[in-house]
């Protein structure tokens, strides 16, 4: 027990001596090992945690297009990373409007922008491309569907986009104006999840969008049909005026609206807005 309190005794000097002078390094007044501490999250709280992050939400339909889009603008803004919130536009505005942050909105109508818009979450709008219906089917197109007004036989299983969302506000104006009504066997939130019913061979037929039918790779077949032509879409974008990635918000639509935007857009079968 002596031996134990001696070594305590001969170590107390030596140990004060080491905390008195750390202490003298550090600022007057100051905790030394909390000054330590912060530094790190001080330093990191420089910049916005969010700078080097761009969160785009975008039409189901762009899936394909925005991703080698986002790839590219990594490419020429080395360091930052490109998210994407793909889905319906109607979902996607709603979500804005509730606070979800985001930097960039491109919606596939108008009036799913408008949403945004009216609430002041962003900027003046602008269409970027056009997009147009067909008709998806099998491969083997076993209901043997060669137009719209087929897809009112009661035998045949349609699958819809809701009239909510774009494409189901698209098919709804087509069939309006061929003056034909159509009862499907399911409604479905964005136009993704209605074309994977026709792959999946659950429904004989779908209208969707000709992108969507191109970015099947072959799993489904498109048919064109007259009416079509007067149910365009318009998808304008936007950046939010509240982006967490400032600047970053802009330069992409730039990107979108630039020549090199438009060839990734035409090419996924997008019609130019011009």
């Amino acid at each position: 027990m002596f031996r134990s309190v001696s070594r305590w005794v001969v170590a107390a000097p030596a140990a004060l001596a080491l905390l008195l002078g750390s202490a003298a390094c550090g600022s007057s007044g100051s905790d030394s090992s909390a000054t330590s501490s912060s530094a790190p999250s001080a330093a990191a709280s420089s910049a916005p945690a969010t700078a080097n992050t761009l969160t785009v939400f975008a039409a189901a339909s762009l899936t394909e297009t925005f991703t080698e889009l986002g790839k590219a603008f990594e490419a020429s803004h080395p360091g930052v990373t490109v998210t994407f919130n793909f889905g319906s536009s109607a979902t996607l505005a709603q979500q804005i409007t509730q606070g979800a942050p985001a930097d960039v909105f491109a919606a596939a109508s108008p009036a799913t922008m408008k949403t945004v818009t009216d609430a002041s979450l962003a900027g003046s709008p602008t269409t970027f491309v056009r997009n147009k219906l067909q008709i998806a089917v099998p491969p083997d197109n076993p209901a043997k569907v060669a137009s719209l007004k087929d897809l009112t036989d009661s035998k045949v299983k349609v699958a819809l986009c809701a009239e909510q969302v774009p494409c189901g506000a698209a098919a709804k104006k087509a069939l309006d104006v061929a003056g034909l009504k159509v009862t499907p066997v399911t409604f479905e939130q964005d136009v993704k999840a209605t074309l994977t019913k026709v792959e999946l061979g659950e429904v004989d037929a779908a209208l969707v969008y000709k992108t969507d039918v191109l970015s099947s790779g072959g799993k489904v077949n498109g048919i064109d049909f007259p009416e079509a032509d007067q149910a365009i879409n318009d998808y304008p974008i936007a950046a939010l005026t509240k982006a967490p990635g400032g600047p970053l918000a802009q330069q992409f639509v730039d990107l979108v609206l630039s020549q090199q935007g438009k060839d990734v857009l035409t090419k996924a079968g997008f019609e130019s807005a011009a």
